[in-house]
C-alpha cells in the first residue's frame, strides 16, 4: 500500500496502524514523491489526502496511480472533502473522512484489498 499525506504525523501514526494490522506500508509526503514511487513500485492500494501542496494534490496522485498497468485501487483520507465534483469523475474506489475508527479504516482496505485480489488474473 502506497499512503500519501503532508502532515508527517499523521503519515507516521497512520503506517504504524496499518503495519500493526497487517498491511505493508510505503509513504509519500509529497505529490511528485508518491508520483515517483508509482512508476518505481507496484502497489495493490493508494490512499491519498486531498490538499497537499496544493489543492489538486491528491487528484494528481490518483491519476497517476490510474495510469499505472497494474491498477491499484485509490482510496481518499481527508478532513476537507472536495466542494466539487471532481473525485467522483475521477473514479476514486473509496473516499473516507477524517476522523475515522482505526477499525472501520482496517476493515474497508481489507475490503479494498480483496476487491482488487478479486480482479486479478490467476497467477501462471
Amino acid at each position: 500500500m502506497l499512503l500519501v499525506d503532508d502532515d508527517q504525523a499523521v503519515l507516521l501514526t497512520l503506517r504504524a496502524v496499518l503495519e500493526l494490522n497487517g498491511f505493508e506500508v510505503e509513504t509519500a509526503a509529497s505529490a511528485d514523491q508518491a508520483c515517483a514511487l508509482l512508476q518505481a513500485s507496484t502497489f495493490q492500494i493508494v490512499m491519498t489526502d486531498v490538499r497537499m501542496e496544493n489543492e489538486s494534490s491528491g487528484l494528481d496522485v490518483i491519476h497517476a496511480a490510474q495510469q499505472q498497468s497494474y491498477r491499484p485501487v485509490t482510496a481518499v483520507l481527508t478532513a476537507y472533502p472536495p466542494k466539487d465534483d471532481r473525485w467522483r469523475t475521477a473514479n476514486v474506489s473509496s473516499f473516507f473522512l477524517k476522523p475515522i475508527s482505526t477499525r472501520e479504516l482496517v476493515a474497508q482496505l481489507g475490503a479494498l484489498l480483496r476487491s482488487w485480489q478479486a480482479t486479478r488474473p490467476p497467477a501462471p
